[in-house]
């Protein structure tokens, strides 16, 4: 082998390490610049009966929150047991909405009825008062088999087309992030696809985006970088 042979291969390495350690710095830098430019009126939902490793992900969704502009109102909730559980009202302190955020429960017995039912509830507390932009950011699987658990009553499940227009007529986006339930989407490839097809049409309905990668997720951040394009007018989509 030709010296120059040696060396080309040497600088070819040497730029591969350069490439693999400088895009993470790269990309968290990206990320570090996404803020949302614009106050908005955000209700942050989350469904109780996600996987425990949703539990992960507190911490970017707290950041998420408390780099809101100012002037900003955050809602925290739950959907669980089949009722929507609010830990925080709308405020206009962040760090109190960020702290109303906890582990999901992770149980079956923390399953909402449907995730859209809960989603109508928080959608009524939206008031009519203030400029704000409006938005709610619901973390779930997306699926409602309570009326039979096939693509039509899943997909075109009454209840989400409830909630289209009930976020049509207060002018509230839905944002959704996908993740599995510790029930049907925890292991049922089917569950998953009729989940996240629910989620893309709630979130492209209302004037929102909904985020997923394949039929599980590694973490949010990529999701949150999204976010905040998408609600700064850049159009991200996910899907």
């Amino acid at each position: 082998m030709t010296f120059r042979k040696l060396f080309n291969g040497a600088a070819a390495l040497a730029l591969v390490a350069v490439a693999t350690f400088a895009t993470p710095a790269r990309a968290a830098e990206s990320r570090a610049k996404v803020r949302v430019q614009e106050p908005v009126d955000l209700a942050v939902l989350v469904q109780d009966d996600l996987v425990a490793r949703v539990g992960n992900e507190l911490n970017v969704t707290r950041n998420f929150i408390r780099q809101l502009p100012a002037g900003s109102r955050v809602l925290v909730g739950y959907l669980t047991a089949g009722s929507l559980q609010v830990r925080q009202q709308f405020t206009d302190d962040l760090d109190r909405a960020a702290d109303a955020l906890r582990v999901p429960r992770a149980s079956e017995t923390a399953a909402p009825y449907n995730p859209y039912v809960e989603l109508i509830d928080a959608l009524r507390r939206f008031d009519g008062a203030g400029k704000n932009r409006r938005a709610v950011l619901l973390v779930s699987d997306g699926l409602d088999v309570s009326r039979g658990f096939d693509s039509f009553s899943s997909i075109n499940s009454i209840d989400l087309e409830r909630a289209v227009r009930e976020a049509k007529r207060r002018n509230v986006a839905v944002y959704s992030f996908y993740a599995p339930s510790v029930g049907l989407t925890g292991f049922n490839r089917t569950a998953v696809s009729y989940g996240q097809s629910s989620l893309a049409r709630l979130s492209d309905e209302t004037g929102g985006r909904a985020f997923f990668q394949g039929t599980d997720f590694v973490t949010f951040d990529a999701y949150f970088e999204r976010l905040g394009r998408a609600l700064n007018g850049r159009g991200e989509y996910a899907y």
